[in-house]
């Protein structure tokens, strides 16, 4: 008979914190005595969760980056600044870039 077992959130935080490896989390989750399914569980919920706050952070860089972007389209187009215009058109729009491509890396990755 298999009893369900509820997965330890403050572990699971811990283990991030720490930026542990999985087969170091599975050795202390043997040590604990645990079943392979809940191990299992364990590691399946750390590493969801290590990918939800890469794609947190990567969505972060990609708001960044477009809304500097934006700034650059409407610096470029309404040309305030006529000093300027080659810094904000090539400078500020690579920039943004680089950041959209950041974030994009980690969502993707």
């Amino acid at each position: 008979m298999s009893y369900a077992t509820s997965l330890d959130a403050n572990a699971i935080r811990e283990w991030m914190m720490a930026k542990l490896e999985p087969h170091a989390i599975e050795e202390q989750l043997k040590a604990k005595g645990l079943d392979p399914e809940s191990i299992l569980a364990h590691i399946k919920e750390y590493k969801k969760q290590c990918c939800a706050k890469r794609q947190f952070t990567g969505f972060i860089w990609l708001g960044i980056g477009a809304f500097l972007g934006f700034i650059s389209c409407l610096l470029s187009v309404t040309n305030p600044f006529p000093e300027y215009y080659y810094h904000i058109l090539y400078g500020l729009t690579s920039i943004a870039l680089i950041m959209i491509f950041v974030g994009l890396y980690y969502i993707f990755e």
